[in-house]
């Protein structure tokens, strides 16, 4: 009967995937369907984490964070929770032997969401590599099936890309950062003018991160190439359209990538892989 419950257990990450993230949900129904649940599962304990510190205001944050970090290890080692996604995510770790450092740092740079701060370029860097690039890696994990030495030529790839990601993200939602939750990321901005050439900076930064990215994404195994490949196209498409509009702007309203675009870059990129034409 645990059969059922482990079932369950996935259908309850899908769902939260589902229902927090389209454009993600969409990129996971271009992987092969072997590994689409344990990517679920994956996301699914991101998301709650997220949600502690980005909505749960009215609770003991800290308090519910530090709980769901102990079930979380509780579960890996006792292989089972009566949580669901923990269930599911205890599973993906267990079987796909993801590092507990990778889960350690996400859980860290959570912590850092709990307390309002300003982020010089150590901090930054610390909660991009647990925000984001130690998520990436889980779900590299995943794609090479325990093969370490694929794991491991296709890491730093990996973590630019997650970083690429994250970094786009936060140019996205500076106006809902900033009013909302009282943030501001990126290494500058609490100090100085926000400049035009402190714009093209952080641009530059993102664009070397998308330029490192790509031939990892050429080198990833059959399972994944399509999903990541469309993911990474529609992340390049926002952060062309944010690259084209001011600090002013990105700070009045939240620019987005339209549906028909979406799916256009689904179509799109199946040709390009087709063809052996990994290019933007």
């Amino acid at each position: 009967m645990k059969d059922l419950y482990d079932k369950i257990s996935l259908k309850t990450s899908k769902i939260v995937t589902n229902e927090y993230s389209t454009s993600f949900s969409l990129g996971i129904k271009m992987l092969h369907k072997e590994i689409r649940q344990p990517v679920y599962a994956v996301y699914g304990l991101v998301r709650l984490a997220d949600e502690i510190v980005d909505t749960f205001h009215e609770f003991n944050k800290k308090e519910l964070l530090n709980d769901f970090r102990a079930q979380t290890f509780r579960a890996i080692d006792e292989k089972i929770s009566l949580n669901p996604i923990l269930n599911s995510f205890q599973h993906a770790v267990n079987y796909y032997q993801i590092d507990h450092w990778l889960i350690h740092s996400f859980f860290d740079s959570m912590v850092m969401d709990l307390e309002d701060q300003k982020y010089n370029q150590e901090t930054f860097d610390k909660y991009i590599l647990g925000s984001a690039q130690v998520v990436g890696l889980m779900c590299l994990k995943i794609f090479c099936n325990r093969d370490t030495s694929k794991y491991e030529s296709l890491k730093s790839g990996a973590m630019s890309l997650g970083a690429a990601f994250q970094k786009v993200n936060f140019l996205r939602d500076l106006k809902a950062d900033k009013e909302t939750l009282g943030r501001i990321y990126f290494p500058g901005m609490n100090d100085q003018e926000w400049t035009p050439e402190l714009k093209r900076k952080i641009e530059d930064d993102i664009n070397q991160d998308f330029v490192q990215a790509l031939d990892a994404i050429n080198q990833l195994p059959s399972n994944s190439k399509y999903g990541v490949y469309t993911a990474y196209r529609y992340y390049f498409k926002l952060f062309k359209k944010l690259e084209n509009a001011s600090f002013d702007e990105l700070l009045n309203k939240r620019l987005r990538v339209p549906n028909t675009t979406k799916f256009r870059l689904l179509f799109t990129s199946k040709v390009r892989l087709s063809l052996g034409s990994y290019f933007l």
